[in-house]
């Protein structure tokens, strides 16, 4: 596995210095190669998902209160209905 090492800073003067000086766990991530960017990548797709999915329900909804809106105005305002145009259901 390679790993890419960032310039240390000076007080450290080896490698091993320098993976000494982080908690056990940290450690344990850089032998792995982890790296924090990745997660942030997963995070970050899953939050663009997540606006996607809203901005469709988002719609949807927007759709379903138009047609109740047309419903209430036609059945509920007391007043003659207007003849229905069959398309109260495909929006």
């Amino acid at each position: 596995m390679s790993t890419s090492w960032e310039p240390l800073p000076s007080i450290y003067r080896s490698k091993q210095e320098f993976l000494a000086s982080l908690p056990p766990w940290r450690r344990l991530l850089q032998k792995l190669n982890w790296r924090p960017t990745v997660d942030l990548k997963v995070q970050r797709y899953a939050i663009e998902q997540e606006i996607k999915h809203l901005e469709i329900e988002n719609a949807r909804l927007a759709a379903s209160n138009a047609r109740l809106e047309r419903f209430e105005r036609e059945h509920l305002s007391g007043s003659i209905p207007h003849p229905s145009t069959g398309d109260s259901w495909s929006s």
